[in-house]
């Protein structure tokens, strides 16, 4: 039997290439098995089941019945761009399949399968259940997986990647207890039997389970790259990759496949890693639609929104009720598919708490390094003053170890980023984690805006404060701390946050947003417009023939042609208030809004106050101290200690029950502290043990 599978890459908007995958790995690539031979190497009518690591188990038998009865080559769906033939036992025995989907209508209605539907992505009931095995695809995927020899070859109870950190999957590789392609195999079935829940994922490496059998090659001859080595790490889709596209979450950037890998991408290759998939995010870093009707988080008009694991479902208020989750992602980067161990980790990255604020909502650790520690080559920018890639985990040991990595490794050609803090030795920062690292540490407590409300000079209203909830916490977290041996400065207020001169008072410049166009942005900082055109654009044009658009202005005109296709839903004010600056005639008003924004958050701000309360940190609640650490490009460690209400204004409905909401804590420092910052996490981490993984995902 001959058919046509379209060739290039995967895209999972159009195409799940998840079913196919698992084809792959659950047939020897040397000898492809038929249909009936894979139910007799299943042990049809056999009384004992094999249970699949890291999902629920199901019914064998059953599985194998619906894989006879069912037409696999639904699952095929030809492209418009360019074809090639291949026979179903080529399918089967290769890893490097790949399916693009550059050319599909992007509002064509299909599930996560591949198989076409009526119902639109925001209409599926809230109640579904997570693992729906009636769903043609997903019997047969299972069914496959579970004639995988590879994955029951043990006697033993076979290693599960739910929740397993890195030093666990290192030991478990070293003694055989797993393989990398096992692991990469138990990441696609997850992905596979909760995606359709959480959409989490753009889209998927084609070549994991071929670079997996590498990584396994290489450790059977005594050759480990790295720490991560055979391990799977996901990537935010703004992060360049040559193998997978890299859209940005945006419908003109649907298929792009960048011409050169960002720097980070290839500092995980060289570590080892396996890059499985690119990452749900809000589309361009959040840096599209504002006021007057900003972009949820998580939101992109190619992929639509991702949902948290801690409560995947639908806001349910009609004001709000467009598809968007009833607890928030938060932040442009996602922290669902780590959350949900689709894989080990993922990189994400941050301008203004975009790796911190997704870990929060999603109880993870987040690292927001220096800005300038780790390379932002190729990844799409709004400001390189600002941005940053780093990593999300579900620990600290976790993401201290990805870290080591992403800094590791020479630039890649091009790469202009001068680094901004001195290399770790040997990249490795797990030598900073002490289980008693609090002791003697010197910790400020900002109280005003960030613990207590405060009225601004000039203002009639109250700013910021935490909710009785997370002041709650954040007292519990305080008492934590002392018992382990810090010493608590309390308070150690941020002076730029209670300056009573209107001109030195940090919350009285904030970043202009899309209401604030030319000659209405004399009262904030025009750094991110002004960036996002100078550096958006040199960014288009290191794309060379690749870029679909070859300027901002091209963008916003690709956008507009294109909104009956899903492009722009809440708009582009914040790309149309970028477009309007000039790189040169404004350049004198970004110099002086840039040096305002580091006196304030920086020189009168974080700066001052740690210096006069001899400081190692400031502690915040959740995320919130984000902006202001952004601003000179300070780091923060946030790592996960509670659940909060979801109780949101204006209220769900009486009979929706809201489940509780991640928060945690952050820790702040200067500049290149993250030797200090990683001691802090690391000690209240051990101290607290409070992360717990999402329900319903077994």
């Amino acid at each position: 039997m001959q058919f046509s599978v379209p060739s290039l890459h995967v895209h999972m908007r159009t195409f799940s290439l998840f079913p196919l995958l698992v084809l792959t790995s659950a047939l020897s690539a040397e000898q492809p098995q038929s249909l009936s031979s894979i139910s007799s190497s299943a042990g049809a009518g056999s009384s004992t089941e094999p249970e699949i690591p890291g999902i629920a188990p199901m019914s064998q038998s059953k599985a194998i019945a619906s894989l006879q009865s069912r037409r696999v080559f639904r699952a095929v769906r030809p492209s418009r761009s360019l074809q090639t033939t291949w026979s179903w036992h080529q399918v089967l025995s290769t890893c490097t399949l790949g399916v693009s989907g550059h050319n599909a209508a992007p509002h064509r209605s299909q599930d996560r399968f591949g198989i076409s539907s009526t119902r639109s992505r925001t209409s599926r009931s809230a109640s579904a259940t997570l693992l729906d095995y009636t769903h043609p695809m997903k019997s047969i995927l299972l069914a496959i997986v579970m004639a995988t020899p590879s994955l029951f070859a043990e006697t033993r109870a076979p290693f599960n990647i739910v929740e397993a950190t890195i030093p666990q999957i290192q030991q478990a590789l070293k003694t055989r207890r797993v393989t990398s392609r096992q692991l990469v195999e138990q990441s696609l079935i997850r992905i596979a039997t909760y995606e359709d829940k959480l959409n989490a994922v753009i889209s998927v490496n084609p070549n994991a389970l071929k670079e997996a059998d590498e990584r396994d090659r290489e450790r059977a001859q005594g050759k480990v790259r790295g720490p991560l080595h055979g391990i799977p790490i996901a990537l935010k889709d703004n992060i360049h990759t040559t193998n997978m596209p890299t859209t940005g979450g945006a419908l003109a950037f649907e298929g792009l496949v960048p011409p050169y890998e960002a720097t980070v991408t290839r500092n995980l290759i060289e570590g080892g890693a396996i890059i499985i998939a690119k990452t749900g995010m809000t589309e361009l870093a959040n840096w599209v639609a504002g006021a007057p009707y900003p972009m949820p988080g998580n939101y992109n008009g190619l992929h639509g929104y991702g949902y948290n694991p801690y409560d995947p479902r639908r806001d349910p208020r009609e004001a709000t009720f467009d598809g968007r989750p009833t607890l928030g992602t938060a932040g442009s980067s996602s922290g669902v598919g780590t959350a949900a161990s689709f894989w080990v980790a993922n990189v994400g990255t941050e301008t203004s708490g975009s790796i911190l604020s997704p870990a929060n909502q999603t109880m993870l650790v987040g690292i927001k390094p220096t800005v300038g520690r780790v390379s932002g080559h190729g990844v799409i920018p709004i400001t390189a003053d600002q941005d940053t890639p780093g990593p999300m985990a579900r620990s600290v040991t976790d993401a201290a170890i990805l870290l080591g990595v992403l800094e590791s490794g020479s630039p890649v050609t091009g790469d202009k980023t001068t680094p901004r803090c001195p290399a770790t030795s040997g990249n490795d920062y797990t030598k900073f984690l002490q289980v008693d690292g609090l002791k003697g540490i010197r910790i400020g407590i900002p109280r005003a805006f960030y613990f207590d409300k405060v009225t601004p000079p000039g203002s009639d209203r109250t700013r910021g404060g935490a909710t009785p909830e997370q002041l709650k916490l954040m007292e519990e977290a305080i008492a934590i701390l002392k018992q382990r041996g810090a010493v608590v400065v309390d308070p150690a207020d941020i002076p730029s946050t209670v300056d009573r001169d209107p001109g030195k008072n940090f919350l009285l410049f904030s970043v202009c947003g899309g209401e604030e166009g030319r000659g209405r942005d004399n009262d904030c900082s025009i750094v991110f417009k002004y960036g996002m055109k100078r550096d958006f654009n040199k960014w288009l044009a290191s794309l060379g023939p690749a870029a679909p658009v070859k300027t901002l202005t091209e963008l916003r005109q690709w956008n507009i042609a294109h909104q009956r296709a899903g492009a722009i839903k809440y708009g582009q004010s914040l790309l149309d208030v970028s477009d309007e600056m000039n790189v040169e005639g404004d350049r004198a008003r970004y110099q002086s809004d840039r040096a305002k924004d580091l006196f304030l958050s920086a020189t009168h701000g974080i700066d001052e106050v740690m210096k006069e309360k001899n400081l190692d940190a400031l502690l915040f609640p959740g995320s919130s101290g984000a902006s202001i650490a952004a601003k000179p490009g300070y780091p923060t460690v946030i790592v996960p200690f509670g659940l909060i209400p979801n109780a949101p204004t204006p209220a769900f409905p009486d009979k929706f029950e809201a489940r509780p909401s991640p928060y945690g804590v952050s820790f702040t420092g200067t500049a290149c502290s993250e030797p200090t910052l990683l001691k802090i996490a690391f000690a209240f981490e051990q101290a607290t043990k409070r992360r717990v993984p999402p329900p319903g995902l077994p």
